[in-house]
């Protein structure tokens, strides 16, 4: 079986992490500025002595990089303790659970921490928080209470409060737990008698107080009265199994020894929920739940405690057997808000590679994948522990955060529909239609619009020689996997469309479907997939208090200027915390060379992940900033007499999980790259004129694009050369003299990211095709090179035209009819703007 397609894979990443999540088992929180318990432990389960070996594993290091990154500081324990202790923990909670998407979290207040926060405080954090009773401890505090009140309990009183109490609580829990495993083993005698339990009940309250229940045969007994009404009332019980504290005997916490107890007549109705994978058991954890009606199976703790690669195995081996209803996922969160972060962020990740690895194996279908992420993270544990009041509505796109700025989309029933698309002179458009009308009639037929729709230009008229006229129909056909709740629109939801004839017949003038089409060429004829990662610039206006008809740079302070950043620091953050929530991950904000001017650099991914996430990226700037009586334009050049704003993207080629772009470590990789990376950035290079048509669509891109601005105007590549317009990098992490991917520079917000990625990659493969080759890198700015070896790149949109008409490799990838259009609506600005000079300014509001 053949791995998932670009786009296929795309579906399943977004689907897995956009999908709500239920947090089937975690503990308290404790006050990080009082509490006696160690930060350390966030990172594994030793104790004592045991601890000071902790910064030595795998999971240590990996989970204290990706702490840092979440925190924006140095990875090193010393500064994240410091840093995390000059926050509340309101902030700290905020900062670990932004973007979450848990939408429920089962607690077991069972463990005892110093300084620990009440349930009723966790329903500030958490949208919904449901109790797990841990018998052994109620046993525990009876038995306490009792001693400490004079009493002298007999085993039969003691019995008789127990189990009423167990009875009691059935109404305010949804789940009992046992620690079995801690306190003997998992090898329970379902035969245990009355006596042998009322022996062990009368060493325990004869030991010192506080009470710890330790004796095998009262501890067999508590959990079989507890399983008993577990059963009655239809409650599951979780199960501590695998590994855990050292008071724990691993041989005897295999779960494997339950098999008596599950065989046993008066539990063959029971429903039993495996912890932790039951690492190292978990083949015998997935075994048990194909043979056993009653076990389901719970992979927190070894996920995220595990390294990766011990991760993926464990998950992996639950599905070997397991059936796919009954996993589920939890974040074994306690004590720090960073174990819930770390429980999350990894379980998305891992079920990214586990399923997809299942569909290139043949296991699942695409289809299956996405229904089986879907109840491993949430729906499953909905159905077991009878969540009733997380409805469908409630539980899609949660964020699983109390309002912090932005509107809380989730709490809010989805009324509108917002479908959106980007033309050929990059405009963002949409239709809104009511929820309703959405699910009856547009998710599976679309609605229409006129083909005269992609053959209009920044001018807002149609081109006359684009191909296209007012006469026909097409209907935009909704891409369910890229539907998003709109965080700064309460009640909205916003969806990416593709263009077809009719539904399931493709247009051939849809950028998005053009893209599309070019990721399957390319992965057919190469096994490849080309990743991007946009950095978009903008500025950011406001009304000059001195001429309201005027707008002007929100500041005047230079570049990564910390008092520029603190100007429009709530805007940006805000801006964060929507795209955040929308699943696009921010990687860096910073105030660009500009007066006003910002750049947000966001998570590479699949190209046309990438593509989309930059147009919501800028749908969502232009309204968060909006809202705040505030404008914000990603026009190229806004300002004559200052720094124009670009869209970078950075390009890599990967083959499966192996980025093929980078060189290997010897000699033998010249500049770094391999030779496949060599070969498809020599393609763009030689069709870069023609890109440009595309990539820098209106005159006014060309008032950018100029010599000494960083801004890519010379026809060469150079590495790590801000004045090339093609640019090897080499990031953090990378190894030394080799580059990770290229960034493409000659790029802005007005162009069109669907049409100007699919014209990068037709390009790349181009050079793939005919085996191209790169010229010398030039190291120096090509300003300084007086002989003619450097040329510049077009100077005007005319001049990129007339390229783009001359390339037949483009139009053969792209699709004549598409490029004829692209050059009509480029001509159109040609002529409306040559008669129009002074009035790209009216262009901010729009772009």
């Amino acid at each position: 079986m053949a791995p998932l397609s670009e786009c296929e894979l795309s579906m399943l990443r977004s689907h897995i992490y956009d999908a709500p999540a239920v947090d089937g088992h975690a503990h308290n929180l404790v006050d990080h500025q009082s509490s006696s318990f160690p930060f350390l432990r966030a990172f594994a389960e030793a104790e004592g002595d045991a601890m000071e070996f902790i910064p030595h594993t795998l999971s240590f290091k990996r989970s204290l990089r990706d702490i840092g990154m979440l925190y924006g500081c140095h990875s090193s324990l010393k500064t994240i303790e410091a840093h995390r202790n000059s926050l509340s923990m309101e902030e700290l909670c905020h900062k670990c659970l932004e973007g979450s998407k848990i939408s429920a979290v089962l607690i077991d207040d069972g463990l005892r921490l110093d300084k620990m926060y009440t349930l009723d405080w966790h329903k500030s954090v958490f949208p919904n928080v449901y109790r797990v009773l841990r018998i052994e401890a109620l046993a525990e505090s009876l038995i306490n209470k009792a001693i400490s009140d004079g009493d002298t309990w007999t085993f039969d009183e003691f019995l008789d409060h127990f189990m009423l109490a167990l009875k009691r609580s059935v109404k305010e829990v949804v789940s009992f737990k046992s620690i079995a495993a801690y306190r003997g083993g998992l090898n329970i005698d379902p035969k245990i008698s009355k006596s042998q339990a009322e022996s062990g009940f009368k060493k325990c309250i004869q030991s010192s107080c506080p009470v710890r229940i330790s004796d095998k045969s009262l501890v067999d007994f508590i959990f079989l009265c507890g399983l008993e009404i577990a059963t009655e009332y239809g409650l599951p019980m979780q199960i501590h199994t695998g590994f855990g504290d050292k008071d724990l005997d691993l041989t005897l916490a295999n779960p494997l020894h339950l098999r008596a107890v599950l065989e046993d007549s008066r539990f063959s109705k029971s429903r039993v929920v495996l912890l932790h994978a039951s690492y190292p058991f978990s083949k015998e954890a997935s075994y048990l739940s194909s043979v056993y009606s009653q076990v389901y199976l719970d992979f927190g703790l070894a996920v995220p405690k595990l390294s990766v690669k011990g991760m993926h195995s464990a998950v992996s081996e639950l599905l070997d057997l397991a059936p796919l209803k009954k996993v589920m996922f939890s974040t074994d969160g306690y004590a720090f808000p960073e174990t819930y972060f770390l429980g999350i962020k990894w379980t998305r990740e891992i079920l990214l590679n586990v399923l997809g690895e299942a569909c290139a194996n043949g296991d699942l279908s695409l289809d299956e994948a996405l229904e089986a992420a879907t109840d491993i993270l949430g729906r499953n544990a909905i159905d077991l522990y009878r969540l009733n009041n997380i409805s469908e509505s409630e539980n899609h796109q949660t964020s699983g955060l109390v309002d912090f700025g932005v509107p809380n989309n989730c709490e809010a029933n989805v009324k509108h529909i917002r479908l959106l698309w980007s033309d050929t002179a990059g405009h963002r458009r949409c239709k809104v239609v009511p929820k309703e009308r959405y699910d009856h009639v547009i998710k599976e037929h679309g609605t229409g619009v006129t083909m005269c729709c992609m053959g209009v230009g920044s001018h807002d008229h149609p081109a006359k020689d684009c191909g296209l006229s007012p006469v026909g129909e097409v209907r935009l056909v909704p891409d369910t996997a890229s539907a998003r709740v709109i965080p700064w629109s309460r009640g909205e939801e916003l969806v990416l469309v593709d263009m077809h004839l009719k539904s399931g017949c493709a247009w051939e003038f849809c950028p998005r479907l053009t893209l599309k089409h070019l990721i399957e060429v390319f992965y057919a004829e190469y096994g490849l997939e080309m990743k991007a990662g946009f950095e978009s610039e903008f500025y950011i206006l406001k009304y000059d208090p001195e001429n309201k008809l005027k707008w002007i740079g929100l500041d005047t302070t230079p570049f990564c200027s910390s008092t520029s950043f603190d100007a429009a620091s709530s805007i940006l953050f805000e801006i964060s915390e929507a795209l955040n929530a929308m699943g696009i991950r921010v990687e860096q904000l910073h105030a660009e060379a500009g007066g006003g001017q910002f750049e947000i650099a966001v998570q590479y991914g699949p190209c046309l992940k990438a593509a989309d996430d930059v147009l919501i990226l800028r749908e969502t700037v232009k309204a968060v900033v909006q809202r705040q009586g505030l404008l914000a334009t990603f026009l190229p050049k806004l300002f004559p007499n200052d720094v124009g704003s670009g869209s970078h993207v950075h390009v890599s080629i990967w083959e499966g999980e192996k980025n093929v772009f980078m060189g290997d470590t010897d000699a033998s990789s010249q500049y770094g790259m391999s030779q496949i990376g060599q070969e498809f950035m020599a393609g763009v290079l030689h069709h870069l004129p023609s890109i440009l048509a595309l990539t820098a669509p209106l005159p006014n891109s060309y008032e950018r694009i100029k010599p000494q601005t960083w801004s890519g105007a010379y026809y060469c590549w150079g590495r790590e050369n801000r004045e090339a317009p093609l640019r090897t990098s080499c990031p953090p992490g990378t190894y030394h003299d080799s580059v990770s991917n290229f960034e493409f520079k000659s790029i802005d917000g007005c162009a069109n990211p669907h049409l100007s990625l699919a014209a990068i990659l037709a390009a790349g493969m181009d050079g793939l095709r005919r085996h191209l080759q790169l010229p010398v890198p030039i190291d120096v700015d090509p300003s300084s090179l007086t002989d003619g070896s450097v040329q510049l790149l077009p100077t005007s949109l005319d001049q990129s035209v007339k390229a783009l008409e001359q390339n037949e490799v483009l139009k053969e990838y792209l699709g004549l009819p598409l490029v004829k259009c692209i050059i009509g609506v480029r001509q159109s600005e040609i002529e409306y703007y040559k008669e129009n000079k002074n009035t790209f300014a009216s262009l901010a509001g729009s772009y």
